[in-house]
Order: C-alpha cells, then structure tokens, then sequence
C-alpha cells in the first residue's frame, strides 16, 4: 500500500465516507462529514498511521486532502 493510498484509507475511516469522493480537492467543511470533531479523530489518526506527531499549526492549516499530503512530506512521508 502507497501512503497516498494510506491516507486515503485514513480519510475514509475518519469520516465516514466512500474513497471515492476523496479527491486532492477534498476540503474541510465542504462535506457534513469532516467537520471539527471529524478532523480531529482524522489528524490522530494520521499521527497514529504515520506516527508523527503534527502541530497545531499543521492541524489548522491541514484544509484539503493535497494539503494533508503537502504537511506529511515536511515529517518525511514520501508521496
């Protein structure tokens, strides 16, 4: 499994949705799913999957599904 196929898993898990409606354009709030609890239980999860530990900076500006791609590379996770 790819970490881009990983994360994808993580999305869909965490939100509750089809990985098929996860897209680089996936955004926070653009769907009832990933709301602020939602997003939260996605970033520990991601932190748990990749073991990283992302702060909170990350955490706010991780706004869209490329975006949780873009933080990731800065802790070493290859895409």
């Amino acid at each position: 499994m790819t970490n881009e196929q990983k994360l994808r898993a993580i999305f869909a898990e965490s939100l509750g949705i089809d990985e098929a409606q996860i897209t680089d354009e996936l955004a926070y709030n653009s769907i009832p799913e990933w709301d602020s609890i939602a997003h939260m239980a996605l970033v520990s999860e991601i932190d748990d999957q990749f073991d990283t530990m992302l702060d909170t900076d990350d955490v706010l500006d991780m706004s869209t599904f490329a975006k949780a791609k873009d933080i990731l590379t800065k802790y070493d996770v290859e895409f």
